[in-house]
């Protein structure tokens, strides 16, 4: 597909009419972008959001957090997990993170791990700790290209509760 061919007008007397070329490939970048916000949407919103799948096949590792809101109801969310030096950690890099504000709240969490479920404390990870992981563990580009650029990474480590 030719982008010139599709941009150019020709008025009555056959010149290019620039402003009407203009506005045909505005329309074009429009809407190429607005597919690209539904499908980012789609995406985040039914995919991961309400079908969460399980990725293992992908060699993906993966568990299940139990977070609890203000008001003591729990709530789960299927998320990737990736260990650095023995450490448990899962990283915010999605537009919806309620399961991360929750454990922000309420520190004390259950993961599930292979079918094997334990207590954790999910510790907000900040500083050297936090440029040494995200280093280690980079989202690639394409990924980021998925979720729509989201807001910047935050990572939780999860140790396990005493």
């Amino acid at each position: 597909m030719d982008i010139a061919r599709l941009v150019r007008t020709r008025d009555r007397a056959g010149r290019l009419n620039r402003r009407t070329a203009m506005k045909k490939l505005l329309k074009w970048i429009g809407a190429i972008f607005g597919i690209y916000v539904a499908f980012v949407f789609a995406f985040e919103t039914f995919f991961l959001g309400m079908y969460q799948p399980k990725l293992e096949g992908t060699g993906l590792p993966m568990l299940v957090i139990t977070t609890t809101d203000a008001a003591g109801v729990p709530g789960d969310r299927r998320l990737a997990n990736f260990e650095t030096d023995g450490k448990i950690y899962v990283s915010a890099h999605h537009w919806t993170r309620g399961w991360y504000h929750r454990a922000l709240e309420n520190p004390n969490v259950q993961i599930e791990i292979d079918g094997v479920v334990a207590d954790y404390l999910a510790v907000p990870v900040k500083g050297k700790e936090f440029e040494r992981v995200a280093t280690e563990k980079p989202i690639p580009f394409s990924f980021k290209f998925l979720m729509g650029f989201p807001p910047e990474r935050e990572i939780l480590r999860l140790d396990p509760a005493s």
